[in-house]
C-alpha cells in the first residue's frame, strides 16, 4: 500500500499544506494590518516569514506554528465559510496534471505492484495517472468520506487498485465541525486502514504526520500480532529530522519486529522513477511518452569575446574538486546525533555523520578512532562518495557541506553564525579583502536603534546542492542577525527589508560578482583540514556562476 500526502502533489504544481499556511498568514496579515501586500510578498525570505509569524503570534487564538491544528484554523481563519474554501481548492487544483511520480504509481498498480493508496490529498491526480495508464476512467476505485461502504466492498471484494482518501479532503469541513454521521464515516474508513495495515506493507511519502487521526490509526495497527507484514516505510525530504510522531509510530515498529526504515529521499518523482528501473515487467509506455515531452535542461556554452547577450545571472558555483573518498568506521552507535556527541565528548577535530553502513567521517585517523573506539569498531575502510547519493538531502551531502563550510571558514577569513550553520559573515572586519564589498555596501556591520544587543553582518546564506550529478555552491547576499530574539525580529525583518529594497540588477550583480570572486579565488584550493594522515576534504570552485538563456537549436 501507498499513503500520499500533499508533498506528492508539490511536483504536478500544487501546493503543499507548509505553502498554504504561509499563504494563509499572508492573507491574515494584509487584511488585519492593512499594509502593503509587496511588503511581505516573498514568503521565501525569513524576515518575511518572521514578520507574518509575529502577527500570528499576537492574535492568541489561533495554534501555535508546526502544530497539527494549525494548517486546519488559519484556513477557517482565513475563510470561514464552507463555499469560499471550495472555491479556493478549486482554484489551486485548476489545470493541474499529473507528474511523472503519479504516472508511475499507476503503471505500478497496472502491473499489479501496488493495489492500495490512501491520501489526504484533495486532488485527483491518482485517478487522472490511472485514466492514462489504464486507458479507462473505470480500472480505479476512489472512495472517500461519503462512500465508505463502497470502500469496504471493493477491499473485501479485492477489485484492485483502490484510491481511498481520509478527512484531509477540504472540499468537506474540518473533521471537528462535520457532524455525527460524516465523524462515524471517517472513523469506519481510519478503522479500514488499520485493518489494511495487518494485511499488507505500507510506503508512506509526501506526508508530515500532521494529522493526528492518521497518526492513531498507524500505531493502532502496530499493536496487531502481524502489522505491516511487508514493512513499513517512510520517505523522508530535506535535511530536518520528521514529526516526533513519525519517529515513535518507526519506533514501536521496530521494537515489534516490523521491518521499518526512514528512507531519505529528494522528491516524489525522483523516487517514483527510482522504483520503475528497479522493477521488472512493466508496461512503461505512457512513462515513456511522458519523458519524451518533458522539457530538458542542456548546459549553456560561455561565449567568448566582448557581445553581450540575454542571461539570467544564477547565485550558484560549480564545484570544479570535491571529496571522492571518506573514513567508513563500522561500530555501535546510533544516529547522527550520538556521532556528533561522541565527537564532542572526546575533543578530537572530526566532522562525521551516520549513514546505514556505518560512520562517515572526515579528519585525522587516530582522531577518528579516539572518537569511536569506546563503541566497538568492527570495521575502519575507505567509503566511496558516489553522485547518486549526493542528488538528495543525504547523510553524505551533509556531510559534504559541513566539510566545504569548514573550508570556507578557514580559507575565506569568515565565520558562522552562533545559531546557524547556513549563515556565514566575515571574521575580522578590518581585514582589507573587504575593502571592495565595503566599497559597494558601505557598512558591513552594525547596530538597530532601540536594540543594542541585535547587531547586522553584510553576509552569505550559503547551501550544497546537486544538479545532473554536478555539485553546486548556492549563496544568497543577505543581512544575518545575531542576537535575534522573539522581541526584535519584527524590528530585524523591516530593517533587513529597508537595506535591501534598492538592490536592484545592476547591484545585485556586483555583488554576485564580488561573493563569486572572493569565494572561488582563482580556484584555489580549500581544505577542511590540514592533514598528515586520514582522509582530508579539498574543495576548489569555479569562478564564473551559474547561468541560464534561452538555446536556439
Amino acid at each position: 500500500m501507498w499513503f500520499l500526502g500533499a508533498g506528492a502533489s508539490a511536483s504536478a504544481g500544487l501546493p503543499t499544506a507548509t505553502d498554504m499556511i504561509w499563504e494563509f498568514k499572508q492573507k491574515l496579515f494584509v487584511s488585519q494590518r492593512r499594509g502593503s501586500s509587496n511588503a511581505v510578498a516573498n514568503l521565501a525570505q525569513q524576515n518575511v516569514r518572521a514578520r507574518l509569524q509575529a502577527h500570528i503570534d499576537s492574535l492568541e487564538h489561533l495554534p501555535k506554528s508546526d502544530t497539527p491544528e494549525e494548517y486546519a484554523a488559519l484556513f477557517e481563519e482565513v475563510y470561514p465559510a464552507e463555499s469560499d474554501r471550495r472555491a479556493f481548492l478549486d482554484a489551486k487544483l485548476a489545470g493541474a496534471k499529473p507528474s511523472y511520480g503519479h504516472l508511475a504509481l499507476a503503471t505500478l498498480m497496472h502491473g499489479q505492484r501496488s493495489r492500495l493508496v490512501w491520501t489526504t490529498n484533495f486532488d485527483a491526480l491518482v485517478a487522472d495517472a490511472c485514466a492514462k495508464v489504464f486507458d479507462s476512467t473505470g480500472a480505479l476505485t476512489t472512495a472517500d468520506l461519503d462512500g465508505t461502504d463502497l470502500a469496504k466492498q471493493v477491499i473485501g471484494d479485492e477489485r484492485w487498485p483502490v484510491e481511498i482518501k481520509l478527512h484531509g479532503d477540504f472540499r468537506s469541513r474540518r473533521l471537528k465541525n462535520t457532524d455525527g454521521e460524516l465523524r462515524q464515516q471517517d472513523a469506519t474508513l481510519r478503522r479500514l486502514l488499520i485493518d489494511s495495515c495487518h494485511r499488507n506493507g505500507l510506503i508512506v511519502i509526501g506526508y508530515s504526520g500532521r494529522d493526528e487521526s492518521v497518526m492513531d490509526a498507524l500505531e493502532e495497527a502496530i499493536k496487531h500480532p502481524t502489522p505491516f507484514p511487508a514493512g513499513l516505510f517512510w520517505l523522508h525530504r530535506g535535511e530536518g529530522e520528521p514529526s516526533p510522531r513519525v519517529t515513535n509510530l518507526l519506533n514501536l515498529a521496530l521494537r515489534e519486529g516490523v521491518e521499518s526504515a526512514l528512507v531519505p529521499i529528494q522528491n516524489f518523482d525522483e523516487t517514483m522513477c527510482d522504483l520503475i528501473r528497479l522493477t521488472d515487467g512493466l508496461d512503461t509506455t505512457v512513462l515513456q511518452n511522458f519523458a519524451k515531452e518533458r522539457r530538458r535542461r542542456t548546459m549553456a556554452l560561455i561565449r567568448q569575446g566582448r557581445r553581450g547577450w540575454p542571461v539570467v545571472r544564477l547565485n550558484a558555483l560549480p564545484i570544479i574538486r570535491s571529496p571522492s573518498t571518506c573514513r567508513l568506521v563500522v561500530c555501535e552507535i546510533g544516529g547522527t546525533a550520538d556521532v556528533r556527541r561522541a565527537v564532542a565528548k572526546v575533543g578530537v577535530d572530526v566532522l562525521a555523520v551516520r549513514s546505514r553502513l556505518g560512520v562517515l567521517a572526515f579528519g585525522a585517523d587516530s582522531d577518528v578512532r579516539c572518537a569511536f573506539e569506546a563503541y566497538d569498531i568492527t570495521g575502519f575502510d575507505l567509503y566511496t562518495l558516489e553522485p547518486k547519493r549526493r542528488r538528495y538531502e543525504s547523510s553524505e551531502r551533509g556531510l559534504l557541506h559541513d566539510a566545504l563550510i569548514r573550508g570556507i571558514v578557514r580559507h575565506r577569513g569568515m565565520r558562522l553564525t552562533q545559531d546557524s550553520r547556513w549563515h556565514l559573515i566575515p571574521r575580522d572586519l578590518q581585514d582589507s579583502r573587504w575593502t571592495p564589498l565595503r566599497a559597494l555596501v558601505k557598512r558591513l556591520s552594525g547596530t538597530i536603534k532601540d536594540h543594542a544587543n541585535l547587531r547586522w553582518y553584510e553576509g552569505i546564506v550559503v547551501r550544497l546542492d546537486s544538479v545532473n550529478d554536478h555539485l553546486w555552491l548556492l549563496f544568497e547576499p543577505k543581512i544575518i542577525f545575531e542576537g535575534l530574539t522573539d522581541q526584535n525580529k519584527i524590528a530585524a525583518a523591516d530593517f533587513a527589508r529597508e537595506h535591501g529594497i534598492k538592490r536592484y540588477n545592476r547591484e545585485l550583480n556586483q555583488l554576485l560578482g564580488f561573493w563569486a570572486k572572493f569565494l572561488a579565488k582563482d580556484e584555489e584550493e580549500m581544505r577542511a583540514f590540514n592533514l598528515g594522515d586520514g582522509i582530508d576534504a579539498i574543495f576548489a570552485l569555479s569562478p564564473v556562476t551559474g547561468f541560464s538563456r534561452r538555446v536556439v537549436s
